[in-house]
């Protein structure tokens, strides 16, 4: 990790988002001395639960083992639990729970099918916040846990040099999936996009009631820093929303 752009970034959070919430970042790795293990503590069953500590300042790490649920979203199986599609649709009577987040097990299946999945590259994911990491670690996605005025600057600085309309996305999925599956994919790719999330209801309660997610991978990061300076954050229309984020 380059620390002069950690501490860049710092500064100019500081500067333009006053004492908003520090971005979360994750990176995979063999290495087990880089955070704590996750699993020498109890933990939520929802991975989002479980990265509160890493948003209070303590840097983690998962492996398959650790997770009680997540591990396909975070590249550690391809199995899903059986009769997953009606899990996630209708439900079957007297044996399945329906969360009725999509019409019918079909349409589920072909979400699925459609949904390229992750292989997790080493044994272990790192969650480390920004302000944590240092020059051994290298961060692959940055995860913003975001109130609105806050996600409202992020949206538009994310998108300040580009002409794609779409360069923000929000694709259904889990809450793990909108800031680990997703936003590592687009990592991979040559035009990487940025990722709107958090809508997943069965996550929300593992957040404040005001706070999305985004998740942006670190090569578009790196440019979002570079723009900070020259963006409408230097502009009076943006230090009037500045001056309500706390």
């Amino acid at each position: 990790m380059d620390i002069e752009l950690r501490d860049k970034f710092l500064n100019l959070w500081k500067k333009y988002f006053n004492n908003a919430e520090l971005p979360i970042t994750f990176y995979f790795s063999d290495d087990e001395t880089r955070a704590l293990p996750a699993g020498k503590e109890p933990l939520p069953r929802c991975v989002i639960g479980g990265l509160a500590t890493v948003r209070a300042g303590k840097s983690i790490y998962f492996d398959a083992e650790s997770l009680k649920c997540g591990k396909r979203f975070l590249g550690f199986t391809r199995d899903v639990r059986p009769n997953f599609n009606y899990f996630l649709s209708c439900g079957i009577p007297n044996k399945v729970r329906g969360e009725r987040y999509v019409q019918t097990p079909e349409m589920v299946q072909e979400i699925f099918d459609n949904t390229p999945t992750i292989t997790a590259p080493a044994k272990y994911i790192v969650f480390k916040r920004w302000d944590k990491l240092d020059e051994k670690d290298n961060p692959q996605v940055v995860i913003f846990f975001a109130i609105p005025d806050v996600l409202s600057g992020l949206f538009t600085l994310a998108r300040f040099d580009e002409t794609d309309r779409g360069a923000i996305q929000a694709p259904f999925g889990s809450g793990c999936a909108a800031i680990v599956q997703n936003p590592y994919l687009e990592q991979l790719s040559e035009n990487p996009h940025s990722i709107l999330g958090m809508f997943d209801p069965s996550a929300r309660v593992s957040v404040p009631k005001d706070m999305l997610t985004l998740a942006v991978p670190m090569k578009n990061f790196v440019k979002m820093i570079d723009n900070m300076e020259e963006s409408f954050l230097i502009t009076e229309a943006w230090q009037k929303v500045q001056k309500r984020i706390r």
